[in-house]
């Protein structure tokens, strides 16, 4: 029993290209954002907590070649998922503001989620590096 897992506990084994992961941040995200509109009211912080794991498992599910776009997508699908949740009172320029402050006032959550994402794809990125030259 020394590094078997039970089945319930593994994660899949999904390997998304690069576009794939951007698309499964972004649905991801928006989908939260949806969530979180219908749910809490638009509590940024959820939100915020949500992006967390979304950005662990695009890190996770990217695969080997195409693993340095995960900190990319990510922040391009936090902003996305936003959408639904920032305040947007009075049409296009009152939803940008809103966008534009949600922003600004989440930022930690933004960068908490991108650093998680970059330093997965940094360690994953060596050990492939690693693996490829033990190979050769």
């Amino acid at each position: 029993m020394g590094g078997a897992r039970p089945a319930a506990l593994r994660l899949p084994d999904l390997r998304l290209t690069g576009l794939g992961s951007g698309l499964f941040c972004a649905a991801a995200m928006v989908l939260a954002g949806l969530l979180d509109q219908l749910l809490s009211d638009a509590s940024l912080t959820v939100y915020g907590v949500l992006f967390l794991p979304v950005c662990v498992l695009t890190a996770l599910w990217v695969r080997a070649g195409d693993v340095l776009t995960a900190p990319v997508v990510a922040p391009i699908a936090f902003a996305a998922g936003l959408l639904p949740v920032a305040d947007g009172g009075g049409g296009l320029l009152g939803r940008m503001m809103g966008l534009v402050t949600g922003l600004a006032t989440q930022a930690a959550w933004l960068y908490a989620g991108t650093l998680t994402a970059g330093l997965i794809v940094l360690v994953r990125r060596v050990r492939w590096v690693q693996r490829r030259r033990r190979r050769d």
